[in-house]
């Protein structure tokens, strides 16, 4: 038994497990999800980012995973490490530099596949999007890449210290692109999470995915919660590889959520395209939200939509506190918003202002 507050609560995670058949409770404590640890006060993916975002209050705390050349689960949320780190700025990777076919598109830059873990160990971080965030680019360079490994190693020494579960929610980025370069990563993350202790479905992990047929995978090597993430638009990489049809939207009609729920336990919907949309103002249409969530629960879903930042720039327009979009906005009154739908947790840039909303609504009647 855990405490919000004042409020006492038994924690989300073992609350709602779609696919086992539990029942979704009609008032599901949502989680706080950490979007790539407190990524919008540190460079994303770092340990202190994950450290800042578990003394936050973050009930999980998102991990994407890459592979290296050697096989090795790395912390960056894309494989094109000119993003995140100063590859680019050191001489001796200079010649890595190349350009790839990634999902579907045309990528140049500095690739995880083509570095050893050894070599990443060269690498430091830097903040992915300086202009929205310039206050990150002073810690730029000062911290490392994680491994899966030390990533987890973190957030078990926090939950000791913090006398508290703190959950892992990771994502297999690319897993059709990984798998047919030779470097699939199921296997090594499921031999990984069991050595650390997570193997149940009580266990507080999610492993999410935007495609299909690597959590029809994971579904069969593993009995950890899994949550089918739905794009904003078009269809999941690898039923376009494949040839097919579905679509991110037709998988969020009635019966599209009844088919996920054979294989999932949530989904992780894009919050404007899914939930409530915004008007030809910029503002949030609260008239034409949609009952999405009635529908995934409907299903024993779990919804944990994405993704919420606190900058002016990511905000509706009327929430915003200033022409600046580098400046925090109202954050805290679009969480409500999507709160109020019955939402069973959400990911944030700003776990701070996450939490304090999150309480706020359980305090409410």
């Amino acid at each position: 038994m855990a405490s919000i507050g004042s409020v006492p609560i038994h924690r989300a995670a073992g609350q709602a497990q779609g696919s086992e058949g539990a029942q979704i409770t009609q008032r599901t404590i949502p989680i706080v999800i950490a979007h790539r640890g407190a990524s919008g006060y540190l460079p994303e993916h770092t340990l202190p980012a994950y450290s800042t975002a578990a003394l936050l209050g973050a009930d999980y705390i998102e991990l994407d995973l890459v592979s290296t050349r050697d096989g090795q689960l790395i912390a960056r949320h894309d494989n094109v490490l000119n993003l995140t780190t100063n590859v680019a700025e050191l001489t001796e990777y200079r010649d890595r530099q190349t350009e790839k076919i990634v999902d579907g598109r045309v990528i140049r830059g500095w690739f995880s596949e083509d570095f050893t873990l050894e070599e990443i160990r060269n690498l430091r971080a830097i903040e992915r999007i300086p202009a929205v965030r310039p206050a990150n680019t002073r810690f730029d360079g000062h911290y490392t890449v994680p491994t899966l490994e030390e990533a987890i190693a973190a957030i078990q020494a926090l939950q000791t210290m913090l006398t508290r579960d703190i959950g892992l929610y990771i994502e297999l980025k690319h897993p059709t692109y990984f798998d047919r370069i030779g470097l699939p990563m199921e296997a090594t993350l499921i031999d990984g999470l069991r050595d650390s202790g997570y193997q149940e479905a009580h266990h507080p992990v999610y492993l999410q995915s935007f495609e299909v047929e690597n959590l029809r995978r994971l579904d069969g090597m593993t009995d950890l919660r899994l949550v089918q993430l739905l794009g904003d638009s078009g269809q999941p990489f690898d039923v376009q590889a494949a040839g097919g049809s579905l679509t991110f939207d037709a998988m969020a009609t009635a019966d599209g959520l009844l088919e996920i729920a054979t294989y999932a336990d949530g989904v992780g919907p894009e919050k404007t395209h899914f939930l409530i949309p915004r008007n030809d103002s910029g503002n949030l249409a609260l008239e034409d939200s949609s009952d999405f969530v009635a529908l995934a629960h409907a299903a024993n879903l779990v919804v944990h939509p994405y993704t919420f930042r606190a900058e002016n720039q990511f905000l509706p327009v009327a929430l915003r506190t200033s022409p600046d979009a580098t400046e925090l906005g109202s954050a805290a009154q679009e969480m409500a918003a999507f709160l109020a739908l019955g939402i069973d947790g959400f990911f944030t840039d700003h776990t701070d202002i996450g939490v304090a909303e999150r309480d706020r609504y359980l305090l409410r009647d």
